[in-house]
């Protein structure tokens, strides 16, 4: 079971630099419209920002405040591709799937740009990504997958970085070696949010928040969506929400499992800021745990690191961090933490995300496992188009393999617990 999302926290960065946003009422009484969306988050906001454009009216119900759940609290980290990379993806779905895969993923990522620029959104948007490598080995594969990206799927942004330069890129020498990707990049997570939400109330979405949705069914009017105070009649329903649908769906509880990762803000690293990440990249490495870095717009190092498994968030969510970064960035004993939150993510078996039409006129998206910041707002787009009756992308997301997890929602925990905590133990030898 997810912890219930109870707004932004006031511990975070994000929300404490985020950009104006309307207070929204919460939703009372009944309502009739033609779309409900639960969640408010990248997902919800992007379908909710299309159906509005095609006139459709629309009723997004939201847990807590808009883009207050893994939207406003990730790393704002910009990845290229599906969850997956290539090669799984053509083992698993086939050669043509893959490739079609890509070219979604493509398209997602012009999407973002595209709704950033359109829409006038501050997010603080900068470029690169880097994918630095934890071990010795494994500078081969580096070098198979940066010539079959460019081979195979016409991708040339990706370049090998050498340890040394890495170690002069990063401010830090114990990474190995590792890929450059100049196509993917990192933002301000939360603003990005927010100004998805202000273009879908400006297109005509209603929003409400402090609104939680309980239940649905479908009646002889419709689907019916119960909150604590009201009720929302639809003919269509979409479900996102991913770490926090919980509940919503027997479909989604068997295959899309909450998890919790934290993240800590330094104080502004003054001098350091021109030693560390020069390039301003955003940074990832190769642990399955992984880390994941990139300095804020006013200096400061943002460090993500550690999960867990539990309805519950650590009780020092500073230290539980730090002693990640220290690894990764001794130096950096003495300088203060500022900011410290957490945040609840949906994972799947395969790590592949879980998008399924549930039922006639029932669509959802859920189990982003960490790559919902470029996929998510299109994966909403999707959604809408699939409720308006276009259904060629979700037909091909449909077609990722997402098991459900051994023993379903009540017996998934234990099984999943032991084998990330062997994963884990895997990264500290």
């Amino acid at each position: 079971m997810a912890a219930r999302n109870q707004g932004h926290p006031s511990t975070s960065w994000y929300a404490q630099t985020a950009n104006p946003f309307p207070d929204l009422t919460s939703l009372k009484g009944d309502h009739r419209t033609e779309v409900c969306i639960i969640g408010a988050g990248y997902t919800g906001l992007g379908a909710a920002l299309r159906l509005a454009e095609q006139g459709v009216p629309t009723i997004v119900l939201e847990e807590a405040q808009v883009g207050s759940g893994a939207s406003g609290r990730n790393g704002g980290q910009i990845h290229t591709g599906q969850r997956r990379d290539q090669n799984w993806l053509e083992q698993a779905v086939g050669p043509d799937d893959a490739m079609a895969l890509w070219s979604l993923a493509q398209d997602a990522k012009a999407h973002l740009h595209d709704l950033i620029t359109h829409h006038a959104i501050a997010c603080d948007l900068k470029p690169g990504m880097i994918h630095a490598r934890h071990r010795s080995q494994g500078a081969d594969q580096d070098l198979a997958w940066r010539d079959h990206m460019a081979e195979r799927y016409g991708y040339g942004q990706i370049r090998l970085i050498e340890k040394d330069a890495l170690a002069d890129e990063l401010g830090t020498d114990v990474y190995f070696g590792g890929t450059v990707d100049e196509g993917g990049g990192h933002l301000h997570p939360l603003n990005f949010a927010l100004g998805l939400g202000q273009a879908a109330l400006k297109t005509g979405a209603q929003i409400f928040e402090r609104s939680r949705a309980l239940s649905w069914r479908k009646t002889a009017r419709g689907m019916e969506v119960t909150t604590q105070e009201g009720t929302v009649i639809c003919q269509r329903l979409i479900l996102t929400g991913d770490g926090y649908i919980d509940g919503l769906s027997s479909q989604i509880d068997a295959r899309v499992m909450p998890i919790n990762n934290f993240i800590l803000a330094t104080a502004p690293l003054g001098d350091l800021a021109d030693e560390i990440i020069r390039s301003d990249a955003a940074v990832a490495d190769s642990r399955f745990v992984i880390n994941y870095f990139r300095k804020s717009s006013d200096g400061r190092l943002l460090f993500g690191g550690g999960e867990n498994y539990w309805p519950w968030f650590p009780s020092d969510i500073s230290g539980f961090v730090q002693r990640h970064m220290l690894r990764v960035y001794p130096r950096l004993a003495a300088v203060p933490i500022t900011h410290a939150w957490g945040g609840t993510l949906g994972i799947t078996m395969t790590r592949a995300p879980y998008v399924k039409a549930l039922a006639p006129g029932v669509v959802a998206a859920a189990g982003y496992s960490g790559q919902g910041v470029m996929l998510a707002p299109y994966f909403g787009r999707l959604l809408a188009e699939a409720s308006l009756g276009e259904m060629s992308g979700l037909d091909l997301l449909s077609r990722l393999p997402t098991p459900p997890f051994p023993g379903g929602k009540l017996l998934r925990w234990p099984a999943l617990v032991a084998g990330l905590s062997w994963y884990a133990l895997r990264d500290r030898l």
